[in-house]
């Protein structure tokens, strides 16, 4: 008779989900700290590695967090926290799945864009001009590159939404835009790369959202259409 194997990550599934049902519930609150996991697993009716399995997925994912001699709490469950891996998928994906990820960048950062003509503050404007002055003022690559991260970090920031600042940070990290930027200024889009920024802070200064909106789809619409003609960058 052939044996079945058990479904261990069956068990683990069910023991993640069980304890996301009882932060999303209301049963375990931000910073408060987990029963030991003998006792969650007993509560729980789950046996004690799959319990700690789950507890370790749910640390990677950002929900929970071991602190040493204290036990397991549950995180902030900030946005940018849960989000962190993220960053990983994006640095690492080449060809198609690159594309689709400048895709997702291209909506979003539409969509961030237009809400920070909207929303953003004289100060965080000003922020934007430094950055985009810096990158003008420079020919060195690491210069224009640590300057455009934050010109777009601003950005997002000003759209007032921290869950898709957190995805844009992952899908603009700084492997992900050093490979895709390398690339693009060996053909010398450096001087339409100032343009395109330029044209962004000009419609976030003229407080106007659907120029911004247009602006920033036409900024990474251009790295987007440069990817797709090189399918193994």
């Amino acid at each position: 008779m052939e044996e079945t194997a058990p479904r261990k990550g069956t068990v683990t599934q069910r023991a993640i989900e069980r304890v996301t049902a009882m932060v999303r519930e209301g049963l375990l609150e931000p910073g408060q700290r987990l029963p030991t996991e003998r006792d969650l697993a007993a509560r729980l009716g789950i046996s004690r590695s799959s319990m700690r399995e789950a507890i370790r997925a749910l640390t990677v994912l950002g929900v929970l967090e071991a602190r040493h001699g204290s036990g397991v709490y549950v995180t902030r469950l900030e946005a940018g926290d849960l989000l962190e891996t993220f960053g990983v998928v994006a640095c690492l994906s080449r060809g198609p799945r690159l594309v689709e990820l400048l895709e997702v960048r291209r909506v979003l950062e539409s969509a961030a864009t237009a809400l920070a003509a909207a929303r953003i503050t004289p100060e965080r404007l000003a922020e934007v001009a430094r950055h985009l002055a810096a990158m003008d003022a420079t020919d060195d690559p690491e210069e224009i590159l640590a300057h455009d991260l934050a010109f777009h970090r601003e950005i997002a920031a000003a759209a007032g939404n921290e869950a898709m600042a957190a995805i844009l940070e992952g899908l603009s990290s700084r492997t992900f835009r050093a490979r895709v930027r390398r690339g693009h200024q060996e053909e010398g889009a450096l001087d339409r790369t100032r343009r395109e920024h330029a044209a962004i802070h000009r419609a976030l200064a003229a407080r106007d959202p659907e120029a911004a909106r247009a602006a920033a789809a036409a900024h990474v619409g251009a790295v987007e259409e440069w990817l797709r003609t090189r399918p193994g960058a």
